[in-house]
């Protein structure tokens, strides 16, 4: 059982929620992203999700773009994004790490390599917004053989069909978008995505997780009773850009102090 799943499963017996927490690798700059990584663990985070910087995130909203187009400035790569996976694990051997990103450098890297680079370095899932399940299968192939998990998305517009399909190709959890639109876009229909999660948890053993939108403890607990977990980003991404100082451990208190918050939220 892989890293996420074991942590999910203890979640579930507990009758908690997963956290799952998003950043992008050197957002504002590259000295503050690990001890941020810490802070959001120490505030209650399960799961971290960490951006690959990509020059066109075509799923991310303002506030994340912003954030890759910092990152970017400061020329962080796939294997520097990697690194600093690894040196998470000097300290911290048990919170998942997801790389999140898009497929381009994944492709330039090669499946092979990139799923035994992401193995050495502690990943333990890959989630690739722009790779279609129809094109998931080889690097799926690669990802199995090192035991990384390899996370697809589930939309709105998703068919049933199409949802069996994609969640065949998946480990570890599926992320559904909770809105028809980009990363921190607004105007949640919570019944809208009870419907569709009651369609797609018939389909499938994995934990669903449930990201785009959620920017408070409110609608971060009125969705978590819907599913397994929910995926926080562009509240966190937004403060960062915010933070007009070069003191990494304030950076990271920011954004662990916003964690804490959505925790306790999760937790009532």
């Amino acid at each position: 059982m892989s890293r996420i799943a074991q942590r999910l499963q203890t979640l579930k017996e507990q009758g908690r929620k997963a956290l799952v927490t998003y950043i992008v690798n050197g957002d504002p700059y590259p000295e503050a992203t690990l001890p941020t990584m810490h802070a959001m663990v120490e505030q209650g985070a399960d799961i971290i999700e960490l951006g690959v910087p990509f020059s066109d995130p075509m799923a991310e909203g303002p506030v994340i773009q912003r954030g890759h187009e910092r990152a970017l400035a400061h020329h962080i790569s796939l294997r520097g994004t990697m690194e600093v996976v690894r040196a998470f694990r000097e300290t911290d051997k048990e919170t998942p790490v997801v790389l999140m990103g898009y497929v381009n450098p994944i492709e330039r890297m090669g499946y092979n390599t990139i799923a035994r680079l992401a193995s050495e370095s502690g990943v333990d899932g890959l989630l690739t917004v722009d790779l279609p399940h129809e094109e998931a299968v080889e690097l799926k192939k690669e990802l199995e053989v090192v035991d990384v998990d390899n996370i697809l998305l589930l939309a709105p517009t998703t068919s049933v069909e199409r949802a069996r399909k994609v969640a065949a190709l998946a480990s570890g959890f599926l992320y559904y978008v909770s809105l028809k639109g980009v990363t921190g876009a607004g105007h949640l229909d919570v019944d809208a995505v009870k419907t569709k999660l009651d369609e797609f948890g018939k389909l499938t053993d994995l934990p669903l997780c449930i990201g785009f939108g959620i920017k408070d403890p409110d609608t971060a607990r009125k969705l978590s009773v819907l599913a397994d977990g929910v995926v926080v980003g562009s509240v966190l991404v937004d403060r960062m850009g915010q933070m007009e100082t070069s003191d990494s451990a304030g950076i990271a208190g920011a954004i662990g102090e916003i964690v804490g918050g959505i925790r306790a939220g999760l937790d009532a």
